[in-house]
């Protein structure tokens, strides 16, 4: 666990992660999503380390994507972190992907996981001091504005008659 601020992760798109469109495949922005979680959860000290001490870790239990421009092999990411809201259990979180390069916007990737014991397979409390360092990073990033695609429901919108 760390007192330092979160720092975003980056890592390059990888060559087979491109699919035959050319660009980066839905499911390696999940997969890269998932690396920039594994971070923040070493940040606060929930990682592999935790889970193999304590038998506890912690699932995803909703997830939300939004692909807003494409990435190609080798483009440099950089994925923003944002801890929106965290409860005992839970904890509700954005990452934003950009090109670390350029810092246009690629995909955010909204989800709330939830703290479980491994051996009982049911939820269970955050440790406390992981979660006072959930809930001082969400303190600290308080100002922040909250990215757009958060809270999207899915579905198609009637189109607008000309």
């Amino acid at each position: 666990m760390t007192d330092h601020p979160l720092r975003p992760h980056t890592e390059a798109v990888r060559p087979e992660w491109i699919d035959y469109n050319g660009h980066m495949n839905v499911a390696y922005y999940v997969l890269a999503f998932d690396h920039a979680t594994d971070a923040l959860l070493d940040h606060v000290g929930l990682g592999a380390a935790y889970v193999r001490a304590e038998n506890r870790s912690v699932f995803v239990l909703e997830m939300h994507v939004t692909y807003e421009r494409e990435v190609k092999a080798g483009d440099p990411l950089s994925i923003a972190t944002r801890v929106l809201g965290v409860d005992d259990k839970r904890v509700h979180l954005v990452h934003e992907m950009r090109h670390a390069g350029e810092g246009w916007l690629a995909a955010t990737n909204e989800l709330v996981l939830m703290h479980v014991d491994l051996a009982e397979r049911r939820s269970c409390p955050l440790p406390a001091a992981a979660g006072a360092c959930l809930r001082g990073v969400h303190q600290a990033q308080a100002g922040s504005p909250v990215p757009s695609q958060v809270g999207r429901v899915i579905g198609l919108r009637p189109r607008s008659k000309p």
